[in-house]
């Protein structure tokens, strides 16, 4: 369904990716997971031609995205950012409604089509229809912005680090809901994040970069039994750590 083979990108003097090849099957969740400027967030911008490599080939659903239209690409492929983007002197229904109209869809597809979006990301139409972003709390306005990225019917999903500027509790609910999300509409999707814990939990691969670079590609359990270098290695211990830490807290309090 998405295919990069060979892609780098270069910014000035930097390399901010090098030669990666990742293939993401239909109905897969990938995280992409790594420190800051390991190009994990440039690497997602290739999909929808938001960044286009120096070299190497993106296809989508086996097609070379060189040759379709930039703006056309990017209304069959949902994006989420961590700041959401919404704008805020629409409604949250025009805000939701804004690639279908751009599509042609009719007033009463569009309609529908909100209705059920709000519906899915547990905002009930009746109640935040004709709200604006300024009336939201930060996670209402994340589940926006997924219903707006969504609004088309795309085939696949990318988001980059949605969860990262929500408090703990909104955090884990919305990661729910988006793995469920990507489930039930058999969405392929590729999600950026730092957080090795959160790729570990939502994604049935995790792609670990540094420095441009991809150094591992595994499933959850391979990742935690055999990481493929110290890179790796430190970051399965981390997480290792946090939820050992974890469970000798509970045990400390335990009566």
């Amino acid at each position: 369904m998405i295919e990069l083979r060979g892609v780098s990108k270069r910014f000035g003097d930097a390399d901010a990716v090098r030669g990666v090849t990742l293939e993401i099957a239909r109905g897969e969740l990938v995280a992409i997971v790594g420190a800051s400027g390991s190009g994990k967030t440039t690497l997602l911008k290739m999909v929808n031609r938001l960044v286009d490599p120096d070299a190497g080939v993106v296809r989508f659903d086996g097609k070379d995205i060189a040759s379709e239209p930039a703006v056309a690409l990017r209304r069959t492929i949902g994006y989420v950012i961590q700041h959401v983007g919404l704008l805020p002197h629409l409604s949250v229904e025009d805000n939701v409604a804004m690639v279908p109209r751009l599509l042609g869809w009719s007033r009463d597809a569009t309609r529908r089509r909100v209705d059920e979006l709000l519906e899915l990301v547990a905002l009930p139409p009746r109640e935040y229809r004709a709200r604006f972003p300024d009336e939201l709390s930060g996670g209402q306005k994340q589940r926006v912005g997924v219903a707006r990225a969504l609004a088309a019917k795309p085939r696949a999903l990318l988001l980059d680090e949605p969860f990262g500027a929500l408090d703990p509790i909104t955090r884990v609910a919305l990661q729910r809901e988006i793995r469920a999300i990507h489930r039930d509409l058999g969405l392929t999707t590729m999600m950026v994040t730092h957080d090795l814990v959160e790729a570990l939990t939502l994604s049935d691969r995790v792609a670990v970069m540094l420095r441009g670079e991809l150094r591992q590609v595994a499933t959850p359990a391979s990742l935690l039994a055999s990481p493929a270098d110290e890179y790796v290695t430190e970051l399965v211990a981390m997480a290792t750590r946090q939820a050992e830490s974890l469970r000798e807290l509970g045990g400390a309090v335990t009566p």
